[in-house]
C-alpha cells in the first residue's frame, strides 16, 4: 500500500474509533480521571512511565497521544507537554480530556514519520502503540532528530515473537480485537533496526502468562498470574520474547 494510502486508512480507523468513543462522554465530567486509573490499566504503563524519570519542567512529546490519558498524567507531573496525533477525532476528544481535568497541553495533528519540530525539541518522548503503525526506519529517524542530546524515549508496543500468542491475535475472538490492514506487532529484527539509529536501546517484556488478562475477568487468577510473571521474568529474562507487550527506551 502506497504511503498515502495508508495513511489514509489510519486516519480514517481510527477517526471512527474515536466517533465511537464520543458516545459514552455524555458530559465534559466523564472525561476526568485520577492517575492511577491510567498507570494501572495495563502492566507495562506504570513502570514505563517511570523510565521517563522527573519530568517536571521538561519539554516532553506524547507520540501518537490517541485519548490523551498519558498527556494528562505527564502534565500533570509539571511537564510541558505536545501531544501529536493523526487522528483529528483523537485530538478533539483528548483536547476535551486536557480541558477536564484542567491541564495545559498543546495538540499538533501530523504525520509521525514527519514530525513537524525543529531538532532536539525534547528532553523526553512517550508513546504507547505507535510505533506498530509506521515505518520504522523513517519514524526512528525522526525520534532522534527531535529528541535533544542525552533524552529519552519510551515506546510500549505490541510483541509478535511468540508463535502461539501471534496464532491467538489471528485466530481467536476478544474484545479490542480491531486493526488497521498494515499494522504488525514488533518482532526482533524491528528491534535490531531501531538500534541501528539507537544503539543502547533496552527492551523489557511484559505480561508472559498474565496476557491471558485480555480473555478473564480480573480477579485472584489473573493476580496469580501477574505475579508470577515478576518472578519468571526477573529469573529467566530471555522468557521476554514470549511476551505480549514489550517497553522500549531509548537513549539518544
Amino acid at each position: 500500500m502506497m504511503a498515502k494510502d495508508r495513511l489514509h486508512v489510519e486516519q480514517s480507523f481510527h477517526d471512527r474509533q474515536a466517533r465511537e468513543r464520543a458516545a459514552s462522554f455524555e458530559s465534559t465530567s466523564a472525561l476526568g480521571f485520577a492517575d492511577d486509573w491510567y498507570l494501572d490499566h495495563e502492566t507495562w504503563i506504570r513502570p514505563a512511565l517511570a523510565r521517563l524519570g522527573a519530568v517536571a519542567g521538561l519539554p516532553v512529546l506524547d507520540y501518537g497521544c490517541g485519548h490523551g490519558m498519558a498527556a494528562v498524567v505527564l502534565a500533570r507531573r509539571g511537564a510541558n507537554v505536545t501531544a501529536l496525533d493523526l487522528s483529528p477525532g483523537y485530538l478533539a476528544e483528548a483536547r476535551r480530556r486536557a480541558a477536564a481535568n484542567g491541564v495545559r497541553i498543546a495538540f499538533v495533528q501530523a504525520d509521525a514519520e514527519r514530525l513537524p519540530f525543529a531538532d532536539g525539541s525534547f528532553a523526553r518522548i512517550w508513546g504507547n502503540a505507535i510505533l506498530h503503525h509506521l515505518d520504522l526506519r523513517r519514524a526512528a529517524r525522526e525520534l532522534h532528530r527531535v529528541l535533544q542530546p542525552g533524552g529519552i524515549a519510551v515506546l510500549c508496543e505490541p510483541w509478535g515473537a511468540n508463535a502461539l500468542l501471534a496464532w491467538a491475535r489471528r485466530r481467536l475472538p476478544y474484545p479490542g480485537k480491531e486493526r488497521t490492514p498494515d499494522e504488525q506487532p514488533l518482532l526482533p529484527q524491528d528491534v535490531c533496526l531501531l538500534r541501528q539509529v539507537f544503539p543502547a536501546l533496552h527492551i523489557e517484556g511484559h505480561q508472559l502468562l498474565s496476557m491471558a488478562r485480555r480473555v478473564l475477568r480480573p480477579g485472584r487468577l489473573v493476580s496469580g498470574l501477574q505475579w508470577c510473571d515478576s518472578r519468571l521474568l526477573r529469573l529467566a529474562p530471555s522468557l521476554e520474547r514470549f511476551c505480549r507487550y514489550v517497553v522500549l527506551t531509548l537513549r539518544r
